[in-house]
């Protein structure tokens, strides 16, 4: 745990440093591609609970100021801090983008080491940078020069079972002016799947002296707590879980303060799903935009609720948004509004040792949005 690091009251991490940034609360949620938009995001932070928020990855040969692309790098002027996440292969072109995204005024520009998508490892970037960690690093040490804002990477704990290099890299990185490092456990390869196993985060920790955010299955209470105290790390970050449960970023960092954590109602879950389709259809105005966009928050959204296979598969099945808010009305009809509805936890951090692998079920969180 990095020296500069908060302690709580129940002895786990409150905030870290990033240079002259405060990341308080200790929980950042996660640059996921497709979802965490302006509008994602906004309804995330009226929820509360993050302590820093991210973009979704910005392609660095696509960045031009004020052209289509930089439209992903939008962020509100009380958004901070907030961190723009970059990804590419070529160091000046990384360089470029990251001299335009600070110029936007963004706090913090990240580097995209992590995404698994073919797409972006066809074409070396994202998770495929792990196989070449000395391009990875040249790319560090390309951006750090170029900007004066802080850096941070984020990374897989490797590219597949036989190379998880993720704390060597990490050391590389920092050597070259990260100032943060983001760990997801799985490998690129992994995909949503695969054997849990921390033990990659817990010895980037001890490796590098500079902050150490563990990713990857941080959905709720208990896997938040896991991730920290198997590892060691400064903060947790939440990814797919923040579209299962909106709250959970708050109910992570109230837990971390020694807090109540909130319970949330039954009105509560319905507002927050109508809320999404209602800002989704207000920003991107085409109902089939805004429902497809909707689609990949729903799907998860109700992946804990009481009978939520089937409300969802009628939600997917939605060809207008009136579908929608119909299928939406009935299904909470059942329930009175301050009921607290019983949510599954199919939290898959349980209390083993650092390193300890289990199971990682792929049907426990809807695949779909690509972590970035």
């Amino acid at each position: 745990m990095h020296p500069s690091t908060t302690i709580g009251p129940r002895g786990l991490p409150i905030s870290y440093q990033i240079r002259d940034i405060t990341v308080s609360p200790a929980v950042v949620l996660a640059p996921m591609e497709g979802v965490t938009n302006i509008t994602f995001r906004r309804l995330i932070r009226e929820l509360g609970g993050p302590g820093l928020t991210c973009t979704e990855f910005i392609p660095s040969e696509g960045l031009r100021a004020g052209n289509k692309v930089s439209k992903l790098a939008e962020f509100d002027p009380d958004e901070r801090p907030v961190s723009v996440q970059i990804f590419g292969r070529r160091p000046a072109g990384m360089a470029e983008a990251a001299r335009i995204i600070e110029d936007m005024g963004a706090d913090i520009c990240d580097i995209n080491m992590g995404c698994p998508s073919k797409r972006v490892c066809a074409r070396s970037g994202g998770s495929a940078l792990m196989k070449e960690p000395r391009l990875a690093a040249d790319i560090v040490a390309a951006v750090r020069a170029a900007i004066s804002i802080p850096l941070t990477v984020k990374m897989r704990s490797g590219f597949d079972a036989t190379n998880r290099n993720a704390p060597e890299l990490a050391w590389m990185c920092q050597e070259e002016g990260a100032e943060a490092i983001a760990i997801h456990w799985r490998t690129r390869d992994d995909r949503y799947g695969g054997q849990r196993q921390v033990d990659k985060i817990a010895e980037a920790v001890q490796r590098v002296s500079v902050p150490v955010i563990g990713n990857g299955d941080v959905i709720d209470v208990p896997s938040a707590v896991a991730m920290l105290q198997q590892t060691g790390c400064d903060g947790v970050m939440v990814g797919r879980g923040a579209m299962r449960n909106p709250w959970s970023l708050l109910q992570i960092a109230q837990h971390l303060r020694g807090e109540d954590v909130v319970s949330v109602t039954a009105d509560e879950r319905r507002r927050a799903l109508l809320a999404f389709l209602s800002r989704f259809h207000a920003t991107f105005r085409h109902e089939r935009a805004a429902l497809g966009r909707f689609k990949q928050i729903a799907k998860h959204f109700t992946a804990d609720l009481p009978d939520g296979e089937v409300f969802r598969k009628l939600l997917l099945r939605s060809a207008t948004i009136d579908e929608v808010i119909g299928h939406t009305e009935d299904y909470f009809s059942t329930w009175s509004p301050d009921e607290l509805m019983p949510l599954s936890s199919p939290s898959a951090a349980q209390q083993a040792p650092a390193g300890s692998p289990q199971k990682a079920s792929r049907s426990s969180s809807p695949p779909g949005a690509a972590a970035c």
